[in-house]
């Protein structure tokens, strides 16, 4: 015997707003907190520091990994010579410098998870402590 279709229980819309205030562990909490002012915490004077560490980092490391791409990149295209120099056997410095694209896509990203533990992570802890809804 088929069965009827499901069709889902009309959820309350305070229900759907406390959910969704909930989200991410921020806003309104059982505990009866007030809301986080976002406006007010981006204008923050802690949460502008935290920007400008992440920028610090995260702008010099991207600007350094785009002249390393690009040189392999130019360099394939307009020094085949220069590419194909062998190194050891059948692996030229192309094949070389192509694999190491990958190894520093894994560095960078290794050092950007321990700056993030080290530097970051603390400082946003400390801002969430700090505000009306947070955790502790």
């Amino acid at each position: 015997m088929p069965h009827p279709p499901h069709t889902a229980t009309p959820q309350r819309p305070e229900a759907a707003a406390q959910a969704h205030a909930q989200f991410g562990g921020v806003g309104t909490t059982d505990t009866g907190q007030q809301p986080t002012d976002f406006t007010a915490l981006a204008r923050s004077a802690e949460f502008q520091q935290l920007r400008r560490r992440m920028r610090g980092f995260v702008f010099p490391m991207s600007a350094l990994f785009l002249a390393w791409y690009l040189s392999y990149v130019l360099s394939a295209a307009y020094l085949p010579d220069l590419m194909s120099t062998r190194i050891t056997g059948e692996i030229n410095l192309g094949l070389v410098m192509g694999v190491a694209q990958f190894a520093s896509t894994a560095l960078i990203t290794g050092a950007y998870l321990q700056y993030a533990s080290r530097v970051l992570d603390p400082k946003v802890a400390e801002l969430r402590r700090g505000t009306p809804g947070g955790r502790r």
